[in-house]
């Protein structure tokens, strides 16, 4: 008898901590927000990043670091693991010289074929050979393999804790064996502020030494500074409202969302083709003059950015855009806000059903989980119950 009231309350008290981890665990969603893609950096500030990719051999690498020794530039190289494990001491040389490194898988496949699963596999081993030949790791810095990525990918490389996922401006096709003076002259002709360039280091990238004495003299001349891929973003002006392009943007939606125009959108991020915007790219979003008829709102005690955006019939991110709120938690009593014109659209609701989980919602309705958080004025993200009503954002 003793024995089967000690069992029965074993099981119970094994039963109340699986539940109450439960409320407290996220149950399948992604906790990382995808990673960032970088194909170049809008800033004003003459910058670029000269960017070198170490695959599968190291044919070049000592006449590459030499080159970039003799003119005292700081580059980013994106090594394999397999570059690390079978050319360690070119590898460690890379960072020993002062150079920046970041991820570029393990074996060099084509991420848009994996799993989640394979890919943070690939990911995981790379970055630990990177750390066993240099001691540094790579994050979070990483460039998929031929450039292949999408949406999964983005995830992936997040969830593994790489914050962006670089891709590059000018693409130099040195690994095609083009000569020096090609690879030079492209870069040269091609140079704006915020660029990214992409080379190799391996022995198929045979014009690529030769080419950089001139490229860096050229780019030197042109009053260009060459720097690494994260002095770059730091060069980025603070201060200005960013917008991160979400499935199923196009650049129409997100100017009316901010109430400037394509033009303008276009013209602050030198978009060569307005059509091709791409998931997870970073835009400037322009400022906008107030016009004489704008409404103004001064915050009293208990106010939340959510109840304004109610009251007026906006929303919480348009106020947030126009007013360059840097945190939509933080507003005080006495502050004064510029209320945006109201974009008449139908409110999408919600209601949970049981396994649920925001990262779901989320995904189901091409919107991040930050949004709906800050859209409901949600304090635990991880506790949302079936029949809870929620708002979802536009």
């Amino acid at each position: 008898m003793m024995m089967t009231l000690a069992r029965t309350i074993r099981t119970t008290t094994v039963a109340l901590l699986v539940l109450i981890l439960g409320l407290f665990l996220p149950t399948g969603a992604s906790a990382a927000s995808p990673s960032i893609l970088v194909s170049r950096v809008t800033t004003s500030s003459k910058v670029m990043a000269l960017t070198f990719d170490f695959g599968s051999d190291a044919g070049n690498v000592s006449r590459i670091l030499q080159v970039l020794a003799d003119q005292g530039v700081k580059s980013t190289f994106f090594a394999t693991g397999q570059a690390a494990a079978n050319y360690p001491d070119a590898v460690r040389s890379v960072v020993a010289q002062g150079h920046e490194i970041g991820n570029h898988s393990y074996s060099h496949p084509y991420f848009t074929t994996l799993s989640p699963a394979q890919m943070a596999d690939e990911l995981s081993r790379a970055a630990t050979a990177i750390r066993t030949a240099t001691g540094q790791a790579p994050k979070p810095w990483f460039r998929p393999p031929y450039g292949d990525y999408n949406a999964t990918v983005l995830q992936a490389a997040g969830d593994a804790g790489y914050s962006h996922t670089i891709m590059w401006t000018i693409d130099t096709v040195d690994w095609q064996g083009v000569s020096a003076t090609a690879i030079r002259d492209k870069v040269l002709s091609k140079a704006s502020p915020g660029a990214i360039v992409l080379m190799h280091v391996g022995g198929g990238a045979t014009g690529t030494p030769d080419a950089l004495p001139g490229m860096i003299s050229g780019l030197r001349a042109a009053g260009y500074q060459l720097v690494t891929v994260s002095q770059l973003l730091g060069a980025a002006p603070t201060g200005q409202t960013l917008y991160v392009v979400k499935p199923g943007d196009t650049l129409y939606k997100i100017a009316s969302l901010y109430g400037v125009t394509v033009s303008a959108i276009v013209a602050a991020n030198n978009i060569v083709n307005p059509n091709l915007i791409y998931p997870n790219q970073v835009l400037v979003i322009p400022a906008t003059t107030p016009s004489s008829s704008t409404v103004t709102y001064t915050v009293k005690p208990g106010d939340t950015l959510y109840k304004i955006a109610a009251t007026y019939g906006t929303t919480v991110s348009a106020i947030v855009a126009a007013n360059n709120i840097p945190n939509p938690n933080l507003i005080y009593p006495g502050q004064v806000f510029v209320i945006p014109a109201a974009t008449p659209t139908a409110t999408i609701r919600y209601t949970v059903v049981p396994g649920d989980t925001l990262y779901r919602i989320a995904l189901k309705y091409s919107t991040t989980v930050s949004a709906i958080v800050l859209a409901n004025n949600i304090a635990n993200p991880n506790l949302i119950y079936p029949g809870q009503v929620l708002i979802i954002p536009r």
